[in-house]
This record gives C-alpha cells, sequence and structure tokens, in this order.
C-alpha cells in the first residue's frame, strides 16, 4: 500500500471517536421532526400531549390536556402543556426529560402511542439547542408534593444535568397553574424553543383538532399566543378498552433479537426458553420445533452457536402456530369514531369500520376507517384526509404513506362519488391503524410505510365504510330526481289546467 494512503488512514483513525445518541440527533433533529420553525412547535406539542393521553390511559383517567402557547420574540414561543395523568415518580423525572431512548414502552409489545423513549427529551433537546434554556416540569402525584425539576441534557454523554430539584408547595406563587387550570395530580412541562406559530393545515390548531377527532374522550385547551382560547370539548366518558401486553411471536422475531433473548434468558433447556419467551408456543409447539430444527429439547439454549439459532428461528417460522392474541391492541371502536367526527366536523352522513384484528409478520394490528359526508363540510374539490397511527395524527408526508396508497386504490365513482384520480366532494376520509409495531417510515413517526397486508386491509374496510355512504347518496340523489318530477308534473298539471279553462270558455 503506497505511503501515502497508510498516512491519510492513520490520520483519519485518529478522528474518529464514539458518539452519544443524544449527540447524534442533536447534528440531525429533522430525523425527529424539528426542520423547521413552523413544524418544530407542531412536534413539541404531539410529543407533549401524546405522553400525556398515554399516560391518562395507562390509569384509566379522562384526559385533560392544556396546551399554553406565547410569542416571546421574533421566531420564539413558550409552550407549556398541562394534563391530569396520575404524575411521575420523582426519581425518573429527570431521565424522563434529559435523556434520550429513556422510556416505559421500547421494550413493551402494547399498543402505545410512543414507542422509542425520544419524543418528549428530543423537544427538550431542541429547546436547549436553539434557545439555551433547560426544560422546566412540575409533577404531581395525589395526595404527595408536586417536585419541580430544572433539568438539560449532557449531549456528549446523554445523561440529564439537573439545574434544580425543589418540592413545590400549592400555596406557592411557583406552583403551576390557576383556578381554571389546577390539577391535584398530573405533569406540566414549560419550554422555550425556535418556532413559528401559524394557522392552516399544518397547526398546532390542526394537530389538536384532529387529536380530538380520533379521542372524544379527552377534554383538550388550547391558548394561542394571541390569547385565543379553543376548546376541543369531551363527547365520551368511555375509554377505550385498555391494551395488555403481550409476548414476542416466534413469526414476528428477527435473528438479532432472537440472540439477544437467548442471551438474557435464564431458561436451561431450548423447550422451556421457547415455552416462556414467546406467545403460542405451548410444550407440543416447542418439542415441534426442536425437531424442525434437529435440535436436542434438553439442550442448553445458551450453549447455541450463531448458526444454531438461525436454525431454531427458521424451525419456529416454519412451523405452524397460532395467531397471537390480539388484547394487545386498543382501536377506539365505532361508535367513538362517529362521536369525534360528529364532535368537530358536523356532517350530514358519517359512518365508521373497525375491521377484525390481524397479523403481519407476528405483530398484530388492526384498522379502523370513518367517511363523514356534506354538512358543515365545504366541497372544495379534493376530499380531505384524516391518517391516524395508533390514535395519533399524522400531518407529514401524506403521499408516502400507505394510507394515500390505499385511498387512491379504491373506486370511489362505484359509490356515487366522483372521481378524477383522487375522491372529490364534501368528504373527509379516516384511516386508523393500531398495532404494536407499526412500520413508519422514518425516525420521525409521520407516515407509514406501505407493507402489502396493510394496505390491503385499509382497502378492505374503505370499500365496506365507501358501500354504507353510496348507498345513502344513491338513496338522496334518488330522492331529488323523485322530488323534481313530482314538481315537474305538479307544474305541467298546472298549465293543463289552465289551458282546459281556456278552452272551455271558448266552446261556450
Amino acid at each position: 500500500m503506497p505511503n501515502g494512503i497508510e498516512d491519510e488512514i492513520e490520520n483519519e483513525g485518529g478522528d474518529h471517536r464514539e458518539i452519544s445518541v443524544a449527540e447524534f440527533f442533536e447534528k440531525n433533529k429533522h430525523l425527529l421532526g424539528f426542520e423547521n420553525a413552523q413544524k418544530s412547535i407542531i412536534t413539541v406539542v404531539k410529543e407533549a400531549v401524546d405522553n400525556s393521553l398515554d399516560a391518562c390511559e395507562g390509569d384509566e383517567i379522562l384526559p385533560e390536556i392544556h396546551v399554553l402557547i406565547d410569542e416571546i420574540g421574533d421566531k420564539k414561543c413558550r409552550v407549556e402543556i398541562r394534563d391530569n395523568a396520575i404524575g411521575l415518580d420523582r426519581e425518573t423525572i429527570p431521565k424522563v426529560f434529559g435523556k434520550l431512548l429513556y422510556g416505559s414502552k421500547f421494550h413493551k409489545l402494547q399498543q402505545s402511542r410512543g414507542q422509542q423513549g425520544i419524543g418528549i427529551s428530543a423537544s427538550a433537546m431542541y429547546a436547549q439547542l436553539t434557545t439555551g434554556e433547560p426544560v422546566t416540569v412540575y409533577s404531581k402525584q395525589e395526595g404527595e408534593p408536586c417536585h419541580k425539576f430544572v433539568v438539560t441534557i449532557d449531549t456528549e454523554t446523554n445523561e440529564p444535568n439537573i439545574i434544580e430539584d425543589e418540592v413545590i408547595e400549592p400555596e406557592s406563587d411557583e406552583f403551576p397553574g390557576d383556578k381554571d387550570y389546577y390539577f391535584d395530580h398530573g405533569t406540566t412541562i414549560e419550554m422555550n424553543i425556535e418556532a413559528k406559530y401559524t394557522h392552516g393545515h399544518h397547526s398546532v390548531f390542526n394537530y389538536l383538532k384532529h387529536t380530538a377527532i380520533m379521542n372524544p374522550y379527552a377534554r383538550v385547551v388550547l391558548r394561542e399566543p394571541d390569547g385565543n382560547k379553543v376548546e376541543f370539548p369531551r363527547v365520551s366518558r368511555e375509554l377505550p378498552k385498555k391494551s395488555k401486553e403481550i409476548k414476542p411471536h416466534p413469526h414476528g422475531v428477527e435473528l438479532g433479537v432472537m440472540m439477544r433473548m437467548i442471551e438474557n434468558s435464564s431458561a436451561r433447556t431450548i423447550t422451556s426458553f421457547l415455552q416462556n419467551e414467546f406467545t403460542r408456543v405451548g410444550r407440543t409447539s416447542a418439542e415441534e420445533i426442536c425437531d424442525e430444527a434437529d435440535m436436542d429439547t434438553g439442550r442448553r439454549p445458551n450453549t447455541l452457536e450463531k448458526d444454531e439459532i438461525e436454525t431454531l428461528l427458521k424451525a419456529a417460522q416454519n412451523v405452524k402456530l397460532q395467531s397471537p392474541p390480539t388484547d394487545c391492541l386498543s382501536p377506539i371502536g365505532e361508535d367513538l369514531v362517529l362521536k369525534g367526527l360528529k364532535k368537530e366536523l358536523n356532517p350530514e352522513f358519517s359512518t365508521a369500520i373497525t375491521r377484525s384484528p390481524t397479523v403481519y409478520k407476528g405483530n398484530p394490528f388492526q384498522i379502523e376507517v370513518g367517511l363523514a359526508w356534506g354538512g358543515d363540510i365545504e366541497d372544495e374539490g379534493s376530499f380531505d384526509e384524516l391518517r391516524f397511527a395508533n390514535k395519533v395524527p399524522l400531518l407529514y408526508k401524506k403521499s408516502s404513506c400507505v394510507t394515500t396508497k390505499a385511498i387512491e386504490e379504491v373506486s370511489w365513482n362505484r359509490y356515487n362519488i366522483s372521481q378524477t384520480g383522487r375522491p372529490q366532494g364534501p368528504l373527509y376520509i379516516l384511516v386508523h391503524i393500531a398495532s404494536v409495531w407499526v412500520p413508519f417510515t422514518s425516525e420521525g413517526k409521520e407516515a407509514v410505510a406501505n407493507y402489502d397486508p396493510i394496505r390491503k386491509e385499509m382497502k378492505l374496510a374503505l370499500q365496506e365504510a365507501g358501500r354504507k355512504l353510496g348507498r345513502y347518496i344513491g338513496r338522496k340523489e334518488r330522492k331529488a330526481i323523485q322530488e323534481k318530477k313530482k314538481r315537474q308534473l305538479t307544474s305541467y298539471a298546472k298549465e293543463m289546467g289552465a289551458c282546459d279553462c281556456t278552452a272551455r270558455r271558448r266552446w261556450r
């Protein structure tokens, strides 16, 4: 090798160093939705509201969320989000807001809004990066004192720096909230960020409106920078069924995950490992998997080499097993979809479909669809699309989302809806995917990947809802035609009557 190349490699090697995940995202904040000042404020509100809703539903509390926004300078906003959830333990507060990839949901196979442990801590990092200021957190559990933390993130170590840690009494001027916003338990987050508050489709208002549609059991209040207060009222006191945690299914596990599971397992035999670590694997199924892999059922899992683990995994995926249980899902149901659509859109006609759960690569998922037509919905040509994943609105990257592709595959003209590539008319189309694992196209969680089984389920749900809407529009059009004919016949009868009278007068 020429000396020049050796010297170059040596010099480059000297510049190499390990970076933390916080440092990586600090330099690549666009991956998490912080692309510009307009989008960033939506991302911050979204991450906080998602956490609040998950926390409330997890403890079966009807959510009450307040979003308060003030402009504090050129392209700078102060954002405050308050909720009435159960509150956080004092010990966990700094890590939740000051450490990326710290959370309670990442290792669970259970439907939830947030799964990566990135969102709210990334928002705190964005505040720190753009304004140089920390995040302030107040959290109170029922019957306990209110804890206040002021935190920043050490991006080199991905660890929280605690600037303040104190107890705030309700009588204190520092206690968050007033008579309109006081909760006996819950969490309040305050941060200053670089942001541009706007109106329109991509706005905090629109995000909260969509959230209110999909979560009609929540009361959400928005105070805009100009002081305007918007309330999205609760129209149902019925919470969706609570999702349960399940073990992974062999058909949805990859080799690297299987290797880690074996490394962390204390099982003494392969069969006990398979039975204890996976769902839908009993003793008979475990023995069948071992037979398929040509392995001794009594062998210790931690003695398996990589190629043997791969053989075992392929055998597990070849053996016919029951589908995983679907009680890990929490769809909102047809009744709540309808209540949400009627509350925010006031349509002339609405319908909703909740499909039966199905499985993709061992991961359960469920599709829900709602259609709203006419009424207060303006006819602006093309339809409006409402996309949701685990009850969270998806406002960006519509063209990359499987939802859009499923809508485009439906022949809407069969359902009395005019179509020039896309359906036309005063129509809102809502599509929701509920899953323990939503295959997003990026870390920003803005669009769902185009997988055939998911698109097929969406299309079937859209067609079923479309038939109901088509029947309604058809009946309405037929009635309009009958009314028109009736008016014409009445008019003809009057004209004939007048002619008859004229003829009678002439014969006299």
